[in-house]
């Protein structure tokens, strides 16, 4: 295996159609590439955490998990509902979304949203050829919208580009932050970051998606607040997902115990 080779994985299921589509991106040596140059421009030239296969394995991942969650509850995808095809199919326009979402930052962080669609449009043709043309069609443009819907004030119409959209903004943990702040990036951003403990996702009492986030100091209710939350409202799916926030911390505790949002 080439050292600069980075393989994705998530939970298949029984999806043969969301396998195969792993195996090819994978397999991928252009995907590949992107991946690399994005986190050139992202981690060495602007200071920023990584956004090449570490970021998309987290999204992948957590959105994947939204949507089995929210499938469990009987929740009726947009595919489904829209063109009659069954969840496999949405599975596989959440991950083709999580992978893709920020390929544009491999040509700038400014309008990254916008170059990801068509970098994202070219790779689909390839990657989706198996399918017949209608079913090919189908799945890239709902993936694309599900990218171009990550963005600020973006405003998914699908549950699957809602999905994306929270998953997204949950790769928060102080790991995460953790090359801004050695690279002396100290702003909110970056102490807030460093305050994420753990993201659990999991079924919820009240709704069918419960994210439990565990702090070590209150500065991460920025983070929860900027990027969480302004990404939860408007996704098109908070109906269906509560947030708690956790200090473990006693000294902590005493300035907050416990953060709730509810809608």
């Amino acid at each position: 295996m080439e050292k600069s080779k980075v393989l994705i994985h998530v939970p298949n299921k029984d999806n043969p159609i969301l396998q195969k589509v792993i195996n090819l991106i994978n397999e991928n040596k252009e995907v590949q590439t992107l991946w690399k140059v994005n986190n050139i421009n992202a981690i060495d030239r602007l200071g920023m955490s990584d956004h090449g296969p570490v970021h998309f394995q987290i999204v992948a991942n957590s959105a994947i998990r939204i949507a089995r969650l929210l499938k469990e509850a009987d929740v009726k995808f947009s595919l489904k509902k829209d063109y009659n095809l069954d969840f496999n199919y949405s599975e596989l326009v959440i991950f083709l979304a999580s992978i893709f979402h920020d390929l544009g930052i491999s040509i700038h962080r400014d309008g990254h949203e916008e170059f990801s669609l068509f970098l994202a449009n070219n790779l689909l043709r390839e990657i989706l050829s198996f399918l017949d043309v209608e079913e090919r069609v189908i799945v890239t443009s709902e993936t694309l919208h599900a990218i171009i819907s990550h963005r600020s004030g973006g405003k998914p119409l699908t549950i699957e580009a809602g999905i994306v959209r929270i998953a997204d903004a949950l790769d928060m943990t102080k790991g995460r932050a953790r090359i801004p702040y050695e690279l002396g990036n100290v702003n909110i951003h970056s102490i807030s970051g460093a305050a994420i403990d753990d993201i659990e996702i999991k079924k919820g009492e009240k709704k069918p998606v419960q994210i439990n986030i565990t702090m070590n100091n209150s500065a991460g209710i920025f983070q929860i607040d900027d990027l969480l939350n302004s990404k939860l409202m408007g996704s098109g799916i908070e109906k269906y997902v509560s947030v708690n926030a956790f200090i473990k911390r006693k000294t902590e505790k005493k300035l907050l115990q416990e953060f709730v949002i509810e809608r």
